[in-house]
């Protein structure tokens, strides 16, 4: 019986480091998921990975979970079998909770509206926010704020697959604030912003004028000037925004003029909240801008801009860059003002 019991231990010993999918395979394989459920036990969780279809004995490995002392420890969760992995190395993977990841990228300048449908669409998380509105689903993550515009960093994240979606809108909802406050406590205090929200707005704007990387600090220092100034920023990306499902590549004469809550043509100062979500680039600027008399820019149409201290240089730019179908700012300040009097 000695001799059969050690005999039994060093087969198993030997087929615990047997890879369970041949190693050569790997390049070829795609790894096979598999999931252990809550509350499962040692016997569940051997049968749950065999019947996913991996080809993993059940008892053997229950066997050996309890021979290393192991087999309470094993994690619930989703994960994923690669080519090459030997069971002993499997157990070590669920003791340690390694679950298959996925993730999601955010990209910088999209709206609320786009980062939820691609969170939605996401077929690794769970979709706990599906039912919930705007409203309801910020509640969930802060009750600092009433709109969830501009409040989530863009980038990729990792998450567990079978994660809760309202994992990755806090962790970049946590991303965000943390970025937003160390740069705020490196600005110059003379900029023209009462709270962090404030340069959040900036920085938003910022992110949705160019794509430039090397204009954003010009850009924001054309802005800040127009703030400092009293000058309607006058930045098409706000009415855009309000435009929403209506914009298609187009803005008329009668958007400009229509008095909406972001429309920077017709109100003076910062919009009432974030147009979209900024990225690192547009924080920095928003929040240490470069210096420059400027207080107007033109699109030179190859993804640069011009930029003018006057009108009179301005109104140039505009027809020397855009001359088919432009208004100039001059032209637009006269119809606003007959509208106003209206």
């Amino acid at each position: 019986m000695l001799v059969l019991c050690i005999a039994a231990g060093c087969g198993l010993a030997y087929w615990a480091k047997l890879p369970i999918m041949a190693a050569q395979q790997a390049s070829q394989a795609a790894p096979m998921p598999f999931t252990i459920e809550a509350g499962s036990s040692l016997t569940g969780s051997s049968e749950q990975i065999a019947a996913a279809g991996i080809p993993l004995n059940p008892l053997l490995f229950s066997l050996l979970a309890r021979m290393v002392n192991k087999g309470g420890q094993i994690k619930a969760g989703s994960y994923e079998l690669k080519a090459g992995t030997s069971p002993l190395r499997l157990l070590n993977q669920l003791v340690r909770g390694e679950f298959a990841q996925a993730s999601l990228t955010i990209i910088e300048g999209w709206n609320f509206k786009q980062m939820r449908a691609a969170i939605a669409a996401n077929p690794g998380l769970k979709h706990d926010t599906a039912a919930l509105s705007d409203a309801e689903l910020l509640a969930k993550i802060t009750s600092n704020y009433i709109r969830p515009e501009g409040l989530f960093f863009p980038d990729t994240y990792l998450f567990a697959k079978g994660a809760s979606d309202l994992q990755v809108y806090r962790q970049a909802h946590a991303v965000l604030i943390k970025k937003l406050n160390a740069a705020w406590d490196k600005r110059d205090p003379s900029l023209p912003y009462s709270t962090p929200y404030d340069a959040l707005i900036m920085a938003s704007i910022v992110e949705k004028e160019t794509g430039q990387k090397a204009e954003r600090g010009l850009i924001a220092g054309v802005f800040v000037n127009r703030l400092r100034q009293g000058m309607p920023l006058q930045t098409d990306p706000t009415v855009i925004y309000d435009m929403g499902d209506r914009y298609h590549g187009v803005i008329h004469k009668s958007d400009l003029l229509a008095d909406t809550a972001h429309n920077t043509y017709t109100r003076r100062g910062l919009p009432p909240t974030p147009i979209a979500l900024p990225g690192a680039a547009a924080l920095e600027a928003a929040l240490a801008p470069e210096s420059t008399d400027a207080v107007y820019f033109v699109a030179r149409g190859d993804g640069s801009s011009a930029f003018s201290n006057n009108l009179i240089d301005h109104n140039r730019a505009v027809n020397q860059y855009q001359r088919v179908n432009q208004r100039t700012d001059q032209e637009i300040n006269q119809q606003i003002k007959q509208r106003q009097r209206q």
